[in-house]
């Protein structure tokens, strides 16, 4: 039932955004193609969601169909939009000539070309646009840099630089060129730390496999840490037993080690340098909104002061809001991943920033700052869903500690 309500809304839109291309040409090998690319990527589309066996659109081959889904449905939404308010006027227009007494009577206007025309080239940006972030947008890698500063930051850290990594969603990639050149960039950055903050796969930990030496090709002075994501517990697949399911968990956490990094689960590690310390903390993922809730805070930070500095790495950005910004423990800067800027949206550094996801998160992309506290929140290394970004672009962070001058 929901397929053919869905298949009915979607013919709706369909027919009422094909209004545009009749008003500028009766070509009927022009029409014709409109109707087949439009019934191709829906029986694509249905085919893979129920008949594929790919779970919720995380295989690449069903991202594709769905990226070529959203370019064509994007576009004739906007098509709906003007041709609906053409429809407006044009009745409108015909009831005024009908209450007018005309000779004619009720008339209604035929369809501008001008506005057709109009539509379509408004419409074509998001086409566009879409296509690109597939094909290139997705790997349009982007540094990130900022300086923090901190009241209560040990000397011995003043100038300590952190790359942070979030997202990878290996199981996406398509492209071993692109990936290599990213994680060199990361090298390149010579950071004293890396973190990664979760969702190394889409679904399970073979998809990790023929990724896992380049990415423990990944290099820092201190090492590499992480966390677990929502997804990288294997929730979205559907195990023949929980036993499986535990098996692919551990799977990926012994993938970790042999990588070289070192997985935090609800426990902390302490960075010393010249006898002086700061607390890195791993919390497992930990959501609102009916996402996993494995974060243990209080776990985390057995043995921990109130005095002592901490860097809390948890993957969704909703634990800060609901448990981290305001707790007593002060918890001075937290790194989340999770959103992935929704991989669409607007950014002018510095000037505007604007993505659909700011209407479910709160905290969705880049530094933000409450209660003396920061939290960074990382657009993504890789993708999922939608194969492809536009605007949202894939992301390294470096940031630099610094103690502030008024009390160094």
């Amino acid at each position: 039932m929901r397929w053919i309500i869905f298949i009915v809304i979607y013919i709706l839109i369909d027919l009422y955004a094909f209004q545009a291309i009749r008003t500028l040409t009766r070509n009927p090998w022009i029409n014709g193609a409109y109707i087949f690319f439009s019934l191709a990527v829906l029986a694509a589309l249905i085919y893979q969601l129920n008949f594929s066996g790919s779970p919720r659109l995380m295989a690449p081959g069903s991202m594709y169909i769905f990226g070529f889904f959203l370019a064509f449905l994007v576009p004739k939404i906007i098509l709906v939009v003007f041709m609906f308010g053409e429809d407006i006027i044009r009745l409108f227009v015909g009831l005024f000539s009908k209450v007018g007494g005309g000779d004619e009577g009720f008339y209604m206007p035929s369809r501008r070309k001008f506005l057709s025309t109009l539509a379509l080239g408004i419409a074509a940006i998001p086409f566009a646009s879409l296509l690109y972030g597939m094909y290139r947008g997705k790997y349009n890698y982007k540094v990130l840099k900022y300086a923090l500063e901190f009241d209560d930051l040990p000397e011995a850290f003043d100038g300590y630089t952190i790359t942070q990594l979030s997202d990878i969603h290996s199981g996406s990639f398509d492209n071993h060129k692109m990936v290599k050149y990213a994680v060199n960039l990361v090298n390149e950055q010579h950071s004293d730390v890396i973190l990664f903050t979760g969702d190394l796969v889409n679904n399970v930990a073979e998809e990790m496999l023929d990724w896992k030496d380049l990415f423990g090709s990944l290099k820092a002075k201190d090492g590499v840490f992480s966390v677990l994501g929502n997804h990288d517990y294997g929730d979205y697949v559907a195990w023949n037993s929980t036993s499986e399911k535990e098996e692919n968990l551990e799977r990926l956490k012994e993938l970790q080690k042999r990588m070289g990094w070192e997985l935090l689960l609800n426990e902390h590690r302490f960075i010393e340098r010249n006898g002086e310390k700061i607390a890195l903390i791993g919390v497992e993922n930990w959501g609102e909104g009916g996402f996993k809730k494995a974060g243990d805070l209080n776990k985390a930070c057995a043995g921990l002061s109130k005095g002592d500095f901490k860097i809390l790495m948890s993957h969704d950005p909703s634990h800060w809001k609901a448990q981290v910004k305001e707790d007593e423990r002060h918890f001075q800067l937290t790194l989340s991943g999770h959103t992935h800027g929704m991989q669409f949206g607007i950014e002018i550094p510095g000037w505007f920033k604007w993505s659909p996801v700011k209407y479910r998160y709160e905290n969705w992309a880049g530094i933000y700052k409450e209660f003396g506290r920061y939290i960074n929140v990382n657009r993504g290394f890789g993708y999922l869903g939608y194969p492809g970004r536009v605007g949202i672009w894939p992301e390294i962070t470096v940031i630099r500690l610094k103690k502030s001058a008024n009390t160094a």
